[in-house]
């Protein structure tokens, strides 16, 4: 075919795609679906969110199709992701499938269709790649047969962005299995000049890739930064003028307890908005997006489960309580907003305690040398599951997950039916790059502390740092414009989030079952051992008493008493708390790291209480061992026979009859250490144990 015939085919489509007959390309657009459909290069697009990456592959794959091409490939990051692809193929009369966790029971017909030759665009995770039935017996196939492989948010290729993903980095090795006449595109809309390259050269040798790379203003939006002096104003501005924000909109918080707390505060003020976190359940989070998508809902108040896969194309507004630790992944979250619309606003509200909340969640997506180490040891040329491998190493499963894709894309490790084995091959740990790239998270930081406070136009900074040459002021922002926000807080919106802040008591579910793989236990916990629901005062990422947490527990942070303020709070819980009956003694675990703030923290609970002290567990030998953030049965082992009641103890405890009493501890983690001090006082006598502690670490 000519280029003149595919200049018209392509505009026919994209005017089918659009629905509007006088829809024309955008700059790069033709060019690259030129370069797929007649020459069939290897391209990388960057282009900013909006810009039409989706319609470039979609009208590649229809030109490519008509021309006796097989299907595409598309690999997607998201769930939310694949869903709204899907549907944008449908429009542009592209038959798209998807094959992911949501959907098993489609497969079947999915992979007869394929074989039928009746599916355009097969859009796959990542991580489907390396599922070893999907990989062993349908990718041959389908490579063979493949028209195109689309790679859409292509930044999650490199460790260098702000979204790596382990299971990306394997396309590597399937791209450079394809024959090079095989097109092959690579999108997205946040990649600095580091993560280009590094992208570019897992498409294939340098200068054989097509970089598209077009400017990243985005001259609908209107960006501004309000600093407020604390969390208590923030809430306050929320709840003052978020009726004011333009259409509907998202609020980002760093924290899913942010997230939930700040969306009861505004629905209790009369505000429709829901949370929107990792912890919400699949089907309500479509749900959710789709009350958001029809107007149903002022905002959704997210944490950054609710990105990448989310288009709505007229929010808008987003408005950030708490600055995210990258601009780039600022940028990536501001552009779900004025994508289809002429004005959207965008206010970061930063808070002073983000560069801790930074640090409390910075966990390297790089493995750590005696781990990695360890898991390899761990695994031989028999298959062992995640479950029974986490048992064997010091990791929780999340970590563990994330470190075996690491070496499985290193090649140290494989997975097969049936988990995990050893492939044999030597991996060496290669530090320096690990650190390289930790500098460059830790310089992200601080980007992000220079955009909240430098007078350059926001706009250019973010363009800035994704390396965009074509960097400008937009004469929209606060520092280009002046300020379009208003700063005024209603001292009344300030009470009322003065209050919420204020509240206390966090329940901590006691521990039901024993470890999977534990040496010291199995099964379930039988009742008479088991610990009752507790409390806590906060967690430490609460936006209210999780501050003052935050002080008392940070690193360096010397052991003190507890302090009035707080030992106030610690009554409010107690009051709040719906016991069965009211206990009649306190007794406290012993702290190595802060013995004066746990012996007061159970002195003055006792004295207010007026409830018997009955002192301290017995350490045995050194007491607990291991590191918190451990997998379970590491943990339980940590603390499995670190304590004993001691005999004045135990008839103290006999004394009581069987009346509950109050275990007390600083934090609360794994929940292991209250779990085990509650059964050697249950086995010793005493009735119900209810655990307190003053934060829960999550």
């Amino acid at each position: 075919m000519t280029t003149a015939s595919t200049e018209t085919d392509a505009l026919d489509a994209l005017r089918t795609l659009t629905g509007r007959e006088d829809a024309v390309f955008h700059d790069g657009q033709l060019e690259a679906i030129r370069a797929l459909v007649d020459d069939h290069s290897r391209a990388l697009v960057v282009q900013r969110t909006g810009w039409g990456k989706s319609a470039v592959y979609f009208i590649a794959t229809l030109l490519l199709r008509q021309r006796g091409a097989g299907p595409t490939l598309l690999v997607s990051p998201l769930l939310a992701l694949m869903r709204d692809q899907v549907a944008a193929a449908a429009r542009a009369g592209v038959r798209a499938v998807a094959i992911n966790s949501a959907n098993p029971h489609e497969w079947d017909e999915t992979l007869a269709k394929l074989a039928a030759d009746e599916v355009d665009v097969l859009l796959v995770s990542p991580e489907r790649l390396n599922n070893p039935r999907f990989r062993d017996e349908q990718l041959p196939d389908l490579i063979a047969r493949m028209g195109m492989l689309v790679v859409d948010e292509a930044h999650c290729i490199s460790d260098w962005g702000h979204d790596f993903r382990p299971d990306y980095r394997r396309l590597a090795e399937l791209i450079a299995a394809l024959p090079t006449d095989l097109p092959v595109l690579a999108t997205t809309a946040t990649a600095n000049e580091r993560v280009v390259v590094d992208v570019a050269e897992q498409l294939g040798a340098a200068g054989e890739v097509l970089t598209i790379r077009g400017s990243l203003a985005r001259t609908s939006l209107r960006l501004g930064v309000l600093q407020l002096s604390d969390s208590r104003a923030r809430l306050g501005w929320l709840l003052s003028h978020l009726g004011d924000m333009p259409g509907s909109g998202i609020i980002y918080t760093l924290t899913v307890s942010a997230a939930e707390d700040t969306a009861r505060l505004l629905r209790e003020a009369g505000h429709q908005v829901r949370a929107y976190t990792g912890r919400t359940d699949t089907d309500q989070r479509e749900g959710l997006e789709q009350q958001l998508k029809d107007n149903e809902l002022k905002a959704l108040v997210a944490t950054s489960a609710l990105g990448m896969g989310f288009d709505k194309p007229d929010l808008g507004f987003v408005i950030h309580l708490g600055a995210p630790s990258s601009p780039v992944a600022y940028y990536q979250q501001v552009g779900r907003a004025g994508r289809a619309t002429e004005s959207a606003d965008v206010l970061l509200l930063p808070g002073r305690e983000d560069p801790d909340i930074w640090h409390y969640f910075a966990t390297s997506s790089m493995p750590n040398e005696a781990r990695a180490a360890a898991v390899i040891n761990a695994l031989s040329d028999s298959p062992i599951s995640t479950p029974a491998l986490e048992a064997l190493v010091d990791l929780r499963r999340t970590p563990l997950e994330l470190l075996l894709k690491v070496l499985d894309v290193d090649g140290a490790v494989r997975k097969v039916t049936g988990g995990w084995i050893a492939t044999g091959k030597p991996w060496t740990y290669d530090k320096e790059r690990y650190e390289r790239i930790a500098e460059a998270r830790a310089a992200e930081q601080q980007s992000m502390v220079t955009y909240e406070t430098s007078s350059m136009c926001r706009m250019e900074m973010l363009q800035a740092d994704l390396d965009d040459p074509t960097a400008a002021p937009c004469g929209r922002c606060d520092n280009c414009a002046g300020a379009w926000y208003p700063a005024a807080v209603d001292e009344s919106a300030a009470q009322v989030a003065a209050s919420s802040l204020d509240k206390v008591g966090v329940e901590i579910d006691p521990r039901a079952q024993w470890p999977t793989g534990s040496q010291h236990a199995k099964g379930k916990i039988a009742e008479p051992e088991r610990a009752e629901p507790g409390r806590a005062v906060a967690r430490l990422t609460d936006l209210g008493w999780g501050g003052t947490l935050r002080e008392v527990f940070a690193a360096g942070a010397p052991d003190a008493p507890i302090t009035d303020a707080l030992l106030g709070a610690c009554v409010r819980v107690l009051k709040d708390w719906e016991w069965d009956e009211r206990p009649a003694a306190v007794v406290n675990i012993p702290s190595r790291s802060k013995p004066l703030l746990v012996d007061s923290f159970a002195r003055g609970i006792a004295r207010i209480g007026q409830l018997q002290d009955l002192g301290a567990l017995d350490l045995v030998g050194e007491g607990p061992r291991g590191e918190p953030g451990g997998n379970s049965a590491y943990r339980l082992a940590g603390v499995w026979g670190a304590f004993t009641v001691g005999a004045e103890l135990a008839e103290q405890i006999q004394a009581l009859d069987g009346k509950p009493i109050l275990l007390i501890d600083d934090r609360v983690d794994s929940r292991w250490t209250m779990t085990v001090a509650a059964r050697e006082l249950r086995d010793n006598g005493a009735g119900q144990v209810l655990p307190f502690a003053l934060a829960v670490v999550a």
